[in-house]
């Protein structure tokens, strides 16, 4: 039978810390003093709830010292998460709150009971239900029928989701018409993304009706909004050939004393972002199995559209990768074919793709491309946009015509059809020389006007 918490002789307190495998004294220190304080408070009170993490919180007087709030709550988070686990306890009162607010993180529920009206905080803090507007049913019964039928379907829900809180909170007259209902929530914002948005609605809207009723007529998309939309996306940054080689000789040496293998990992990421144009989500998804280094191939799967591809590599690419594999095996990392290709040794042993991306982008500020700080400058994506545009670049060097491969460039890339790959191609001067030189070569016999008159 599972002990209770709290228990007098505080043993699970000591079990969880010598569980976590802290390295220093002062660390264990540090843990064992927060999480004591909070089981005396708890024991004064003889419930666990709302008012025990408010009194902890007045005793702990870290009311206003932001970093230590978040480090003790962490501490406290995590022990909540293990009581549950083990049964010592039959709630954790953060989640609960988390639950009644219908958020995701703990950290604004801990803000808030900090705050000197913590009953005013959350309840600024509670978000409506999902999908329980009058559309509500409506629009939760077509996202688990596109679902039902195969599709991912992961941004349209988003966009529905937005649209029903907003039903929730900003209620209209209980006759109000659809296409009213759209038109108030475009106006509450004037931006491009958000006409846009509002476009996205409307389609997602007239399918939603049509699969009620196939009788309605079809609705015909208006493109103006995103077309207005496209004028203010950043363009993309084409890295040369030598900004790659700057980009890997950063990656090579990159500083990570306590992670070996780290240096070599991003520089094969970055080798295959470029090389074979891969999104990060990919990176992230590869196995040590995916990997054929006799065939020289990589095999990408279930992508965008649920898509599996099989990729050949250049040989250098693939030596590359036999000798990041044999410093993988060297360095410990699981030789089982479904372990990541990108193997580390906390968590699961795979690079999420947010790390993958925060770690490539660290690499092109390191070297001299991007700023130090902030959003701005080229980003880890474009290494894909690069990779089309000098692969077209070295078709026109050698005599190829660009237009016959594209095909193949859409299936390498994974791309449904030519159309998404054409968004890769971003004019460079380079580009637009050779396009040019290209067209004087074999079409501008066909402008000779006087040619024509004369026979």
């Amino acid at each position: 039978m599972t002990a209770r918490w709290p228990d007098p002789d505080r043993a699970t307190i000591d079990r969880y810390v010598a569980s976590l495998g802290l390295r220093s004294m002062k660390s264990r220190t540090s843990y064992r003093q927060v999480l004591h304080g909070f089981q005396d408070v708890t024991e004064r009170h003889q419930a666990l709830n709302q008012e025990v993490l408010l009194a902890w919180l007045r005793e702990s007087a870290i009311r206003r010292a932001t970093s230590t709030l978040l480090h003790r709550t962490r501490i406290i988070d995590r022990f909540l998460e293990r009581l549950v686990e083990i049964g010592a306890i039959e709630h954790n009162p953060v989640v609960a709150l988390r639950d009644e607010c219908n958020i995701k993180q703990c950290m604004p529920i801990w803000r808030a009971l900090a705050s000197r009206d913590p009953e005013r905080a959350l309840a600024e803090l509670r978000q409506p239900r999902p999908f329980c507007s009058v559309l509500g049913e409506m629009m939760a019964e077509h996202v688990a029928m596109m679902r039902r039928r195969g599709y991912k379907y992961t941004s349209q829900p988003l966009l529905l989701l937005r649209f029903d809180r907003f039903l929730q909170l900003h209620p209209g007259p209980e006759t109000e018409p659809l296409s009213a209902m759209i038109d108030r929530w475009a106006a509450t914002n004037v931006t491009r993304d958000h006409a846009e948005e509002s476009e996205k609605l409307k389609r997602v809207f007239a399918r939603i009706l049509r699969h009620r009723d196939p009788s309605m007529p079809v609705r015909r998309p208006d493109p103006r909004p995103r077309k207005e939309a496209a004028k203010q996306w950043r363009k993309p940054h084409i890295y040369s050939p030598a900004d790659v080689r700057r980009m890997l000789d950063v990656a090579r040496t990159y500083p990570s004393p306590r992670v070996p293998l780290r240096p070599l990992s991003m520089y094969t990421m970055l080798l295959l972002a470029y090389c074979a144009g891969l999104r990060r989500g990919e990176l992230a998804r590869l196995d040590l199995g995916d990997v054929d280094l006799r065939a020289g191939t990589i095999t990408i799967r279930q992508t965008k559209f649920f898509k599996t591809r099989i990729l050949p590599l250049p040989d250098s690419v693939i030596a590359e990768l036999r000798a990041y594999i044999d410093a993988r095996r060297r360095a410990g990392g699981s030789q089982d074919a479904r372990s990541g290709l990108f193997w580390h040794e906390r968590g699961d042993g795979h690079y999420t793709p947010e790390m993958i991306t925060w770690l490539l982008a660290d690499v092109i500020r390191r070297a001299g491309l991007k700023p130090l700080r902030g959003k701005t400058g080229p980003r880890v994506h474009d290494l894909r946009h690069s990779m089309v545009v000098n692969r077209i670049l070295e078709w026109y060097r050698t005599g190829i015509n660009p237009q016959d491969r594209l095909p193949f460039l859409a299936t390498y890339l994974g791309h449904r059809d030519i159309n998404s790959t054409l968004v890769y191609i971003t004019v460079t001067q380079d580009l637009l020389h050779y396009a040019n030189e290209r067209f004087r070569a074999i079409g501008a016999s066909c402008l000779n006007l006087g040619q024509e008159v004369g026979s």
